[in-house]
């Protein structure tokens, strides 16, 4: 039996990390071995750390998306399934990322079609965000971010509508009818991490289905560059120390700073988002959006020392996103918690650059 690569792309806070750990989950319980890779601008990945958890081997793409750095995709491919004997890989690229079917999945077909299969893209799309794009608003984003959005969803196979979780069972029908009107070449599902609702639909779906890169999205790589370009970008890691801490409700008082300064100063949150580790347990909060609270899973309880990775995408200038970080981080420690940073990386996205850009589609016989 092949192994099979499942491309998971999705805007930043569709809850693409999310849906890539219950699966995972899901099918090491049925006896698959599986394999997950992150991908980002730069390393300290809370995707990466937080899919640590999960019985899967796991490999790490930083420095560039997918699209930008092929051979580093491919090879972290090939290593899961030639040294991992991965059944299943699961792959989640950069979530400003689009462009990936002409960028990945075509020449994957074309160089690795009689090696393993490769699945159906499935697109993840937050609710919210999705049904203020149908509707003509740009969801507190960027234009040239929406626009990015709108050629994720438009190169899809599978439209996978996240968060179903925060719908009624006739919103859900609602948007799925619209969406399948808008973008009728795909198949388009709900589907909750959360609960699990849809989740053996999508996976059904994505371990059966051979027919990958169906569609070709009409790309500007001035919008989509202006679309990253926006964004601020951080990624950052932690050591912290004090006596006796209530590390959930550090991480709550944090994350609610970071709302309410980007609230303030009009500032589109990509996301938002930390995992916290303390002793033996973790939490994983994020933000995916403005005036909202934050989401936190799970509990690191009450300890003297903790670990803190925290990646922030944002629509501002990368230096006054980390002075806001770092001011923000020092308000919360005040006087009761010593924090030491072992890295951090500031940034904007540099211009996409594929290193190949099909222009058809590639048909794979198996």
């Amino acid at each position: 039996m092949k192994a099979r690569v499942i491309l998971v792309g999705g805007f930043l806070g569709a809850g693409k990390t999310s849906l890539l750990f219950e699966a995972a989950n899901k099918l090491t319980k049925n006896g698959k071995r599986v394999g997950l890779i992150t991908n980002d601008q730069a390393p300290e990945l809370v995707d990466t750390t937080f899919l640590e958890y999960t019985e899967g081997a796991i490999r790490e793409v930083s420095g560039s998306c997918f699209c930008c750095n092929y051979e580093g995709f491919t090879d972290a491919v090939l290593h899961l399934i030639k040294d991992k004997q991965a059944d299943i890989i699961i792959a989640e690229p950069v979530g400003s990322c689009t462009d990936l079917s002409a960028t990945i999945l075509q020449p994957m077909k074309e160089h690795f079609g009689r090696d393993f299969v490769i699945a159906p893209l499935t697109v993840l799309v937050d609710p919210k965000r999705l049904s203020d794009i149908l509707d003509g608003r740009y969801s507190g984003l960027h234009p040239s971010a929406v626009y990015i959005i709108r050629k994720q969803i438009e190169e899809a196979d599978i439209i996978a509508i996240s968060k179903a979780d925060l719908l009624t069972p006739g919103e859900a029908e609602e948007l799925k009818r619209r969406t399948a009107k808008e973008w009728s070449n795909a198949t388009v599902l709900t589907i909750s991490s959360r609960t699990g609702e849809g989740m053996d639909e999508w996976m059904k779906e994505v371990t059966s289905r051979t027919d990958a890169g169906s569609n070709l999205a009409e790309v500007n790589y001035d919008i989509y560059a202006e679309g990253e370009a926006v964004l601020g970008w951080l990624n950052a890691t932690l050591e912290l120390k004090g006596d006796s801490i209530d590390w959930d409700k550090f991480a709550e008082n944090l994350l609610n700073a970071l709302s309410r300064r980007f609230d303030a100063s009009n500032s589109a949150v990509g996301h938002v988002k930390l995992i916290l580790q303390a002793k033996d347990s973790f939490l994983i909060g994020n933000l995916t959006g403005n005036n909202e609270a934050p989401n936190i899973r799970r509990s690191a309880g009450i300890a003297n020392e903790a670990k803190m990775t925290l990646n922030a995408r944002v629509q501002m200038e990368p230096e006054k996103l980390e002075k806001i970080v770092l001011e923000e981080m020092a308000a919360v420690c005040g006087t009761d918690i010593e924090s030491s940073i072992l890295a951090l990386q500031c940034l904007s996205p540099g211009r996409p650059q594929p290193t190949y850009r099909y222009d058809h589609v590639i048909k794979v016989s198996q």
